[in-house]
């Protein structure tokens, strides 16, 4: 799913596998597949390191696999994503064609999932520079379609009712990311502390169950080479059965983060841009979604409990690159922001308390 607007690199020394006995392995799986195969390492990507696959033929595929080392409980889950790749892409949700899921680790060291490539754009510049009023306002569209279809997918008549738990989806996320956190603390954080603290305690109505992808953004999207259209969504590590209004709030806490911070949009000069606000945004997905107004203090938990949650993956990461495990060289870069994203998300609820005073 990934292309050369990403660009790949030799295989790093940790992440090398025996590719004979890949080889061997595929070629009575999928079919017109022809040896050698030539294998690069995407250089994008914090969790699961994946690979360009060549064969003789010309003919590209992706394999993404867990990383090797000792993992965090349920982290790296590859065969999650390949379940939900496998389902969405039979409704005719954009994501890469999936071929087929090993989770016998003695061929290349771990648990690994062979796709298409899809050949489009990675857009990693949330304000799209260079483009257009009109191009940055029909990609952030898109963006909003795509989600909002993602949502309206019938989980059940996809194959998909045992994918997780309806119910209680925010209460067993708090639980969960709490428990991450703790296993990857590196130093005390005081506002997570406190959103550890008042989250649980302050959880609003669940709005219902769909698929939620869990890390829906811009850069995790392959959009056509020339019209703003998403071939592939990609990176289904994290998604589950979850209230839909918590993942499209995950999507769009860029509105709330500074430029340069982490993907963040906050205080560009949409108009001028030709990005939507955040209100004409959420607006566009209760349109399209069949949804009604959203309570505006929910919206802010919603907020606050996504910046606690990516504060709690960017944790992971950064205890990835102390232990030596972490797939990406901009992977500390990434961690480093676990503590300002928590601190934003504190400052959220810190909003909700004074308009409740």
């Amino acid at each position: 799913m990934f292309d050369q607007f990403i660009g790949t690199k030799p295989v790093e020394e940790r992440h090398r596998f025996d590719v004979d006995a890949l080889q061997k392995y595929l070629k009575d799986r999928i079919d017109g597949l022809r040896g050698p195969l030539q294998v690069e390492q995407f250089k994008g990507g914090q969790s699961n390191p994946t690979y360009r696959i060549a064969g003789a033929d010309g003919k590209e595929y992706v394999l993404r696999r867990k990383p090797p080392g000792k993992l965090l409980p349920s982290a790296h889950a590859v065969d999650r994503e390949y379940r939900v790749i496998r389902a969405l892409h039979a409704t005719g949700f954009p994501v890469a064609r999936p071929y087929l899921l090993c989770e016998d680790e003695s061929i290349i060291g771990t648990a690994f999932y062979v796709m298409d490539c899809v050949e489009g754009r990675v857009l990693w510049d949330q304000s799209l520079p260079g483009m257009s009023r009109a191009q940055r306002a029909a990609i952030w569209d898109e963006l909003n379609n795509v989600i909002s279809k993602l949502h309206l997918v019938d989980y059940r008549a996809a194959g998909l009712e045992g994918f997780g738990k309806p119910g209680n989806y925010i209460e067993r996320q708090v639980g969960r990311w709490t428990k991450q956190y703790l296993a990857s603390e590196t130093q005390t954080v005081e506002a997570m502390n406190n959103l550890i603290e008042w989250l649980p305690k302050n959880i609003p109505p669940e709005t219902g169950t769909t698929v939620v992808h869990g890390d829906f953004r811009l850069d995790n999207a392959i959009f056509h080479p020339t019209e703003p259209k998403i071939l592939a969504v990609l990176d289904w590590e994290l998604s589950t059965l979850g209230d839909p209004l918590a993942d499209f709030a995950y999507h769009c806490m860029s509105w709330h983060i500074p430029p340069g911070a982490f993907r963040g949009i906050a205080g560009l000069d949409f108009e001028a841009l030709g990005i939507p606000d955040e209100k004409t945004y959420v607006q566009s997905y209760c349109r399209r979604t069949g949804r009604g107004a959203i309570d505006p203090s929910h919206w802010d938990f919603y907020i606050a409990y996504n910046l606690f949650r990516i504060s709690a993956i960017l944790q992971g990461i950064l205890k990835r690159v102390v232990d030596g495990t972490a797939a990406s060289a901009h992977a500390r870069d990434a961690g480093m922001r676990a503590k300002p994203m928590a601190e934003l998300g504190w400052q959220q609820v810190e909003r909700i308390l004074r308009r409740a005073a």
